[in-house]
């Protein structure tokens, strides 16, 4: 039985199709095609695809292996999502990238930044200790007294021109001497009960002991030899002066620092100046100072008129210490604040100008010598205590000190203890 249509074989079933020609003679005529009514095609959905064995409306499925990067939720037995993916059977989908993790992020920007101020720190020690001066050898001060709780500190104000222009030695009013001298002497303790700054008069009527020439070696015997403290330093140096300000009052010195006159104007000047509390205006020609009462800003010129200033006082030398030890504090207190320490614009030009020019003893450390600027800055925030050394009196013009209130100083700075022992 055929069940092609009628008129139609097995060879026009084979031969007959479109563009092969046909099994008959004749050339093939045109044909129309049945209509065919077609249904609307349903609206596009997007294709779900599933994992590799899962099953859609109960049958297997199909696993191309081609991956869109989506990470999507199986689909239930009807075909259907939930939306969420999360639930058993759900058609839903999330987004495939993870949450950033940001205990993680914290963790290592926290890290970057210690190890950033680690190195800028340790760059910064090393800067700084480069521009230290160990050039002064405590070790060849003989016949030292013992030491005590405590550390002492001899600060020196020299009046070394070393580095000045002649411009500069006019501006400041400093004039062309030769060599260097102390133009200031102070002794700094710094312990448990609070920092005490002890001014030591230059005028100071003191004996020079024996002692070892610095570069010498050679021991020149003591001669009971009287005379003012200054002359100590401009006989052989700040190893001399050590020696003597140790041999007058029985109180050893752990450590030695100096700076010149370039120097302490320069350091004024890179932290802007320092604000100071004049009580009373004064003039004084040789220094080039002056000053109007009241409060008012200082420059590096008008700070070394200031502290270098005795000719307009009534007490001379007595005075002027007063008015260095009252600068110096408020140098210090200005200088350690967060605006200049953590600003390197003005950090690092106040750290060189005081180090291009500061003369320690060869066993400073930078870590001593911050804890003497420290110690500095409480005397004027009210921890500490200044005064000069107590006096009895006068001698030719030189000062002459109290031996009973100097030992009773001396042993209550070597035990540690407040000092209660005043200048006059």
């Amino acid at each position: 039985m055929n069940d092609w249509p009628e008129g139609w074989s097995d060879d026009n079933r084979r031969g007959n199709r479109y563009g092969q020609g046909s099994a008959g003679e004749q050339p093939e005529s045109a044909r129309s095609m049945p209509h065919v009514q077609r249904r609307p095609a349903p609206p596009r959905q997007r294709p779900i695809p599933q994992q590799p064995g899962g099953y859609d409306n109960g049958g297997p499925q199909y696993d191309s292996g081609y991956n869109t990067g989506q990470v999507y939720g199986g689909g239930n037995a009807g075909g259907q999502g939930n939306g969420h993916g999360g639930g058993q059977g759900g058609g839903g989908y999330t987004q495939g990238r993870p949450a950033p993790d940001w205990r993680r992020r914290i963790k290592i920007g926290a890290l970057s930044l210690v190890v950033v101020v680690l190195g800028v720190s340790i760059g910064t020690y090393f800067w700084a200790d480069s521009k230290l001066k160990r050039e002064v050898d405590l070790s060849k001060v003989i016949e030292r007294p013992e030491g005590g709780d405590g550390t002492n500190y001899l600060i020196v104000g020299s009046d070394s021109r070393e580095g000045m222009t002649a411009e500069d030695k006019k501006k400041l009013h400093t004039g062309s001497a030769e060599g260097k001298r102390t133009d200031s002497m102070m002794i700094l303790h710094d312990g448990s009960n609070g920092p005490t700054l002890i001014s030591l008069p230059r005028d100071s009527n003191v004996e020079i002991p024996s002692f070892k020439g610095s570069d010498s070696g050679k021991l020149y015997p003591g001669r009971g030899r009287f005379t003012k403290l200054n002359a100590a330093y401009a006989t052989d140096g700040p190893e001399l002066l050590v020696r003597t300000v140790e041999f007058n009052t029985g109180l050893r010195i752990d450590h030695y620092c100096e700076i010149g006159f370039g120097g302490f104007a320069k350091i004024v000047d890179a932290i802007g100046g320092v604000e100071l509390d004049i009580p009373k205006a004064f003039k004084d020609k040789k220094s080039g100072a002056d000053f109007q009462a009241g409060k008012q800003t200082l420059n590096g010129e008008q700070s070394l008129a200031f502290v270098r200033t005795r000719y307009a006082f009534a007490e001379a030398d007595l005075a002027r210490t007063k008015n260095q030890q009252k600068f110096l504090a408020a140098l210090a207190s200005q200088t350690a604040t967060p605006a200049t320490i953590l600003n390197p614009f003005k950090l690092y030009p106040t750290m060189g100008a005081g180090l291009d020019t500061l003369i320690v003893d060869k066993d400073m450390s930078l870590w001593s010598l911050s804890q003497m600027f420290f110690a500095m800055k409480d005397v004027t925030g009210g921890d500490g205590k200044s005064m000069n050394m107590p006096i009895s009196g006068f001698s030719g013009g030189n000062v002459v000190w109290d031996k009973a209130k100097v030992k009773q100083l001396v042993e209550q700075l070597k035990n540690d203890e407040k000092v209660t022992v005043t200048e006059n």
